[in-house]
């Protein structure tokens, strides 16, 4: 029998108020090993809740996920026994940060594991012709939490880690298979591109204090805003024949978060049922 080890462990996810979302996902897988996950969630301000009157998964229904509080994630988590809490902030504002860490001291105690799921995305282009146009605004919007905020969340991580003395925490930030260059989507992609590179540098810099330090790349996942017509495309081109569930990215993260994980660190692991083979 393998023993994962995160019973009773402490872990932060950010971004999970999507019920079909990743970062819902990961709370949900955490908290049935045991773990008291601590939900952090920020709905944007022209996303609605009202997905009763949104029909099939597109860009839509996937908005009015995100609209949503955490208390779906929430209840699906207690109902099996599980312990949850959850705090909305934006951490677009790096205020913000500090206070998030604050909040799940308060409730749980220090975070043991940090999961970087939130982001932020604003499609763009370097071609003029196109509406969406690359601008400072775009490059900013997705950076500001694609990149800064996770930067800063692991900062805050570290900081608070060597202040209490631990010796034993997990770091897993989730990012994009596309990040090396997304067309379309180019500072979205850089900005995950960037974080990638943070997660490389702070593997090397809190390795020797017990911190492990690892990148998941999802593929095509349906979070809510894949269509039929999308899904049937993406379909044929991924080995694997079909679209991620949630589920096959959080299972990795619970992975790299556990014992069996141990000696595995500074990694970028692409899941997408092969969409992706770097050499």
């Amino acid at each position: 029998m393998i023993d994962p080890r995160l019973d009773g462990k402490i872990v932060l996810v950010t971004g999970a108020n999507n019920p079909y979302g990743i970062g819902a996902a990961t709370a949900k897988a955490f908290a049935a090993q045991g773990a008291r996950v601590f939900i952090h969630f920020f709905r944007l301000p022209k996303a609605s809740s009202r997905a009763e009157q949104v029909r099939g998964p597109g860009p839509a229904f996937y908005q009015a996920q995100q609209g949503k509080t955490a208390d779906v994630v929430l209840d699906a988590i207690r109902r099996r026994g599980g312990q949850a809490a959850a705090w909305e902030a934006d951490l677009s504002n790096p205020e913000n940060i500090p206070k998030l860490f604050d909040q799940v001291e308060a409730v749980f105690g220090p975070v043991d594991i940090l999961v970087n799921n939130a982001a932020s995305w604003a499609g763009d282009t370097f071609l003029p012709m196109e509406d969406a146009f690359l601008s400072s605004q775009s490059y900013d919007r997705n950076f500001a939490v694609n990149a800064r905020a996770v930067a800063l969340m692991m900062a805050e991580y570290a900081r608070r880690f060597l202040q209490r003395g631990a010796t034993w925490g997990r770091i897993i930030n989730v990012s994009t298979d596309g990040a090396s260059a997304f067309p379309g989507e180019v500072s979205y992609g850089a900005s995950k591109h960037a974080m990638e590179s943070y997660s490389r540098a702070a593997a090397i810099e809190l390795g020797p204090y017990g911190i492990t330090v690892n990148v998941v790349a999802p593929g095509p996942v349906q979070t809510g805003y894949i269509t039929s017509e999308m899904e049937e495309k993406l379909r044929a081109a991924i080995p694997l024949r079909r679209v991620g569930k949630p589920e096959d990215i959080a299972d990795v993260i619970v992975f790299l978060a556990s014992e069996q994980a141990r000696w595995v660190t500074g990694q970028l692991i692409y899941v997408g049922g092969g969409n992706v083979m770097p050499l």
